[in-house]
């Protein structure tokens, strides 16, 4: 784990909270506007992953791969991150696709991760979360999470 002074939040919900209907399947499916401070200096890029360990999957669902975020940016607009790279999902596609969890299997936890990276993914857009992860590894100064919870 790296931790630093890095704090990712969202005016759309606080960490721990319910995330609107307006950012999720039920919704208008929106990415939901991110910022973050405390980015040290030498950060070149970031990256960003959502991901629900709480679907009834092996690993979760992975609901966002985002990355080539350069290393001046603290935010993104609701529905943004479309200039940058797109990952590719477990929905497969390549962009933000909201929280979706089985009706009645309770609630889920929607890990929104940011990392600050000394250097540049060298990758072109598609990557997994899994396939990002390893690329970044060796790359991260810094991460921080945001946590939202959805039911259905």
């Amino acid at each position: 784990m790296h931790l630093g002074e890095l704090q990712l939040t969202s005016p759309a919900f606080e960490h721990g909270g319910r995330i609107p209907d307006a950012h999720t399947t039920n919704g208008q499916d929106v990415s939901p506007e991110l910022s973050w401070t405390g980015a040290p200096p030498e950060t070149r890029q970031f990256a960003l992953i959502c991901h629900d360990p709480d679907a009834p999957l092996t690993d979760g669902f992975t609901h966002w791969v985002l990355y080539g975020i350069p290393g001046d940016v603290t935010s993104l607009p609701e529905g943004g991150g479309g200039e940058y790279l797109q990952g590719t999902t477990d929905f497969g596609a390549q962009q933000f696709n909201g929280p979706a969890p089985p009706p009645g299997h309770g609630t889920h936890h929607y890990f929104f991760h940011l990392y600050a990276l000394s250097g540049e993914v060298d990758a072109p857009a598609g990557l997994t979360r899994t396939e990002l992860l390893e690329k970044i590894d060796p790359l991260i100064l810094v991460q921080a999470r945001l946590v939202g919870t959805y039911d259905r």
